[in-house]
C-alpha cells in the first residue's frame, strides 16, 4: 500500500522546519553576541587595570609613599 503525502502538507511540514531553523539561528547569534560582549568587556577591565598599573607606576613618589611602602 503506497501513502501519499499530500503537497500543502509538505509545505507545512518545510515552512515549520524554514521558521524553526530562523529563531533557531537568531537564538544561536544572540548568544554568540552576549560571549563576545563578555570577553571584550573582560579585556577592557583588564586593559585599564594595566593602564592604572602603569600611570601608579610612573607617577613621581612622594615621602609620603616611599613611608607607606616601606612599613608595608
Amino acid at each position: 500500500m503506497l501513502v501519499s503525502i499530500a503537497p500543502l502538507a509538505l509545505l507545512g511540514s518545510a515552512a515549520g522546519r524554514v521558521h524553526r531553523w530562523s529563531v533557531e539561528s537568531q537564538q544561536q547569534g544572540r548568544r554568540n553576541a552576549m560571549i563576545a560582549a563578555t570577553e571584550c568587556a573582560q579585556r577592557r577591565a583588564e586593559r585599564e587595570e594595566v593602564d592604572d598599573f602603569f600611570v601608579a607606576l610612573a607617577a613621581p613618589r612622594t615621602d609620603e609613599t616611599v613611608r607607606r611602602t616601606a612599613h608595608a
